[in-house]
């Protein structure tokens, strides 16, 4: 029997760490296990590998517990792991934090108590934090760092303590936490045997003045079958129970207090049962028949396809048959979206087909309900599909047989911060293969990189170029906002020509979608009298002003501040709002069209759970018939009734300072294009620009992806950028802007002389502070074929000589970003 255990901890630290496995101990690789880190902390870890090589050099420490009696982490999730790591140049703790859900991580939380036994030795030692301190300490008695710190309004509380501890006027406990709770029903039942029909009698005795309390007997004995002997009771829940019997919570409690019944608690399943009335997967159309056909032939050679088709050309119909054929062989199926609001509409086409075996997974669910999904999951191998969001690539799949990224090109699928900062797209090729599994990518606009690979036979490649029903696509219209304002033909945000055409839709009884990529209410304030224009006071950008809290925020840091009418720097009645984002618009088009109701969708209209099923609801059932939103509304949403689409300001997309301005521009308008016109009509877009011959106005207007493509691509291969090479961003953070740019020259310097010419920069990124945090930026073009494992060797060996060389560099923050978006 092993007797030594590496574990991966929820930690940004490199490697495993060596564990001794006490004698009685049985343990195998994936389980979950307590292990003491550091002075007194307690962490969750995962078993990576059992052995009996004892380290050398120092003392290994004792597993504590094991928490479950079964892994928790299948064959290959592991495996996995380590390729996240290796690949996007992070640590293995990074991803089993970002992997595992917070409530399968049971962590101690540290408190601190009064010594009673505390004298100072000299009056007078004690600062007056100190005494402070150490005065509430002893009023509490056990007590949370962040409580004292709450309470006091001391920012250094930390400082305080440790002082305190060093003393001996305080001690230091750790209690573990475990965060998970299942859900349970309260449940209620009589606390006699079932065939004590005397102690039953003397019951009725007790109660004939408390005719409540006997409608509550009469109504258990009822619903539980009390009577029919000889066979268990139903379990009756508390709710069900007094709703049957008409009475209150109040009377149940006198008949416990009674000793009548007692009430305890069930553990019940989260997930919703549904009946049996399944419907089959919607009928294929010929050109939908002759695109699934093409994809599982090319399964047979390919395990990765792209499908490339146009917006409401039927994709979703085809995966559905996909996951169908999966279903039936007994396998598991993955269906990823880029945004939570996707999986709203997504989750009643596919509850309608497949019933109990949908499960849905992502970041507005509760810890609690996404560790009950990773348990079903756990300890079942039957057939289901999950759907959700990039973090759902983390789950215990047993016997993943095809999954499917839909919308694939989207942004949203590469995780920003923090690490492990993965593409869930990348990284979903990378799980299946490790399953044996297949992989559709899916999308009107595939990503230049994905499209390219398809041309070149490395990705099978299907297209499905019409639309379902043979209807249209919609529409172009191109107006130069330039010539418009010149004409006085502008109506604050809008042309007459899209107002014209939004009214005629409304009053054809159909819908509006406007978009404009920006949420808040202007991107800034700015005093007319002096020109100044409120900043944030920990990251170089301008304060976001948003009318409804009356409010400026910062959208990197969240810092507020409150907007008066006076100038805070001259005290001149001078601010006005500059630029827009959707909350005027939003109030703009309700003056424009005031009978109408509107909605808005964007982060600060979608915080919770429910907001994107309401907004969507009440969308599809026409209770709204205009929708104001971000990106959110490009994101494959259907809506039969939209006819009209008015992308409100198209030059901010196109003329961003990044190599993939051009292409996120065209997915953007090109995809919120594709919401107009889905159903027996086709549909018309307005496009406002002051630049209407710029050339990805004119693919977009054309819905020519191929010649935006080949152009594209060209530009690429010209200026080495993907799919010609890959790019890692290194950046590097301190709070003094003079060590960050000086550790950041350093550092490129030491790269050049192993990477030459693929190193550019260093140089501040375009907001060069975050969170008082300054910020240097390094970009390595490396080709597609070199080792990323041998890569991230060469960048940590470089750091270490760094560290060795110059201290300082030890308070720098470094990470690595690699494709980014």
């Amino acid at each position: 029997m092993p007797q030594f255990a590496e574990v991966l901890l929820p930690l940004s630290i490199q490697g495993s760490y060596t564990y001794h496995i006490p004698p009685t101990m049985v343990l195998s690789v994936g389980s979950r296990v307590l292990v003491p880190f550091g002075r007194k902390k307690i962490y969750t870890a995962i078993v990576s590998m059992l052995h009996d090589i004892a380290p050398k050099g120092y003392e290994v420490k004792d597993i504590l517990s094991v928490l479950d009696p079964y892994p928790i982490v299948r064959h290959p999730q592991l495996k996995f792991w380590d390729w996240l790591s290796d690949y996007y140049l992070c640590t293995p703790g990074e991803v089993y934090k970002a992997a595992v859900p917070s409530g399968l991580k049971v962590e101690s939380e540290t408190f601190i108590s009064p010594n009673p036994d505390f004298e100072e030795e000299v009056p007078g030692t004690l600062s007056d934090k100190e005494k402070v301190v150490l005065d509430f300490t002893t009023q509490r008695g056990r007590i949370q760092i962040a409580d004292i710190s709450n309470a006091t309004g001391f920012k250094n509380v930390e400082g305080v303590v440790s002082k305190l501890l060093d003393m001996g006027a305080i001690h230091v406990s750790e209690r573990v936490v475990d965060n998970y709770r299942p859900r349970t029903e309260a449940c209620v039942t009589l606390t006699i045997d079932q065939n004590d029909d005397e102690a039953l009698n003397r019951f009725f005795d007790e109660v004939k003045r408390a005719r409540k309390q006997e409608q509550l007997i009469l109504a258990y004995l009822d619903m539980s079958h009390w009577m029919s002997k000889g066979k268990k009771p139903l379990e009756v829940t508390k709710e069900s129970l007094l709703k049957r019997a008409g009475v209150s919570a109040a009377v149940l409690s006198a008949a416990v207090a009674r000793g009548i019944f007692s009430i305890y608690k069930k553990e019940i399943n989260r997930f919703d049962t549904l009946a049996d009335n399944l419907i089959n997967p919607p009928t294929l159309t010929e050109e939908q028949k002759r695109a699934y056909g093409e994809i599982h032939r090319s399964f047979i050679d390919k395990d990765i396809t792209l499908l490339h088709g146009v917006t409401s050309s039927g994709k979703t119909s085809i995966y559905m048959h996909l996951i169908k054929d999966v279903l039936e062989q007994g396998k598991q199926a993955l269906y990823l979206v880029p945004e939570i609001a996707l999986t709203t509409q997504l989750t009643r086409r596919l509850k309608a087909v497949f019933g109990n075996k949908l499960l849905i997974y992502h970041s507005k669910f509760s810890d609690n309900e996404r560790v009950d999904i990773w348990r079903k999951l756990l300890l079942s191998n039957e057939p289901c599909v999950v759907i959700g969001v990039r973090s759902s690539v983390f789950l215990p799949f047993s016997k993943l047989g095809i999954i499917i990224v839909d919308e694939e090109h989207d942004s949203s699928y590469k995780q920003q911060d923090p690490a492990p900062r993965y593409n869930g797209r990348n990284a979903a090729i990378i799980l299946a293969s490790m399953h044996g599994a297949k992989t559709l990518l899916g999308s009107a606009t595939p990503a230049i990189e994905v499209y390219y690979r398809a041309q070149k036979g490395q990705y099978g490649f299907v297209e499905l170029l019409t639309r379902y029903e043979g209807i249209q696509m919609p529409e172009v219209k191109v107006i130069d906002t330039k010539v418009a304002r010149k004409k006085h033909e502008m109506r604050g945000m809008f042309s007459g020509e899209l107002v014209y055409d939004c009214g005629k839709a409304l009053t054809n009884g159909e819908q509006v979608i406007l978009f404009q990529n920006r949420r808040g209410y202007a991107p800034m304030v700015r005093c007319k009298e002096c020109g100044v224009v409120p900043q944030c006071e920990n990251c170089d950008v301008s304060l976001t002003y948003h009318k409804h809290t009356r409010s400026l925020s910062c959208h990197y840091c969240g810092f507020p501040m409150t907007l008066n009418d006076l100038c805070p720097a001259c005290g001149l009645p001078g601010i006005q709002v500059v630029g827009y984002g959707t909350e005027p618009i939003e109030d703009d088009i309700d003056k424009v069209f005031p009978d109408e109701k509107i909605s808005r969708m964007d982060l600060d209209t979608t915080r919770s759970k429910a907001a994107y099923d309401r907004i969507i609801d009440e969308f599809s059932a026409h209770k709204t018939n205009i929708l104001v939103g971000t990106q959110m509304v490009t994101k494959g949403l259907d809506f039969d009734g939209v006819s009209i689409v008015g992308i409100l300001n198209a030059d901010t997309m196109i003329r961003f300072p990044d190599f993939r301005s051009h292409e996120r521009a065209f997915d953007m308008m090109e995809q919120v294009a594709g919401r107009a016109g889905r159903a027996h009509k086709q549909g018309h877009v307005v496009i406002q620009t002051s630049e209407p011959d710029h050339p990805v106005i004119g693919y977009v207007k054309n819905h020519d992806y191929k010649g935006f493509y080949e152009e594209e691509l060209a530009e690429r291969e010209q200026f080495m950028y993907p799919p010609f090479s890959r790019i890692i961003n290194i950046y590097l953070k301190h709070r003094d802007n003079g060590v960050c740019m000086e550790m950041a020259v350093r550092l490129s310097n030491m790269l050049r002389q192993v990477f030459g010419q693929r190193v550019l920069g260093p140089e501040a990124p375009l907001v060069g502070r975050v969170q008082n945090m300054f910020i240097q930026q390094i970009v390595l073009k490396m080709e597609m074929q070199a080792s990323m494992p041998k890569v991230k060797k060469i960048l940590r060996d470089t750091y270490e000589r760094m560290v060795a060389a110059d201290s300082r560099m030890k308070s720098v923050r470094l990470y690595y970003d690699v494709d980014p978006v």
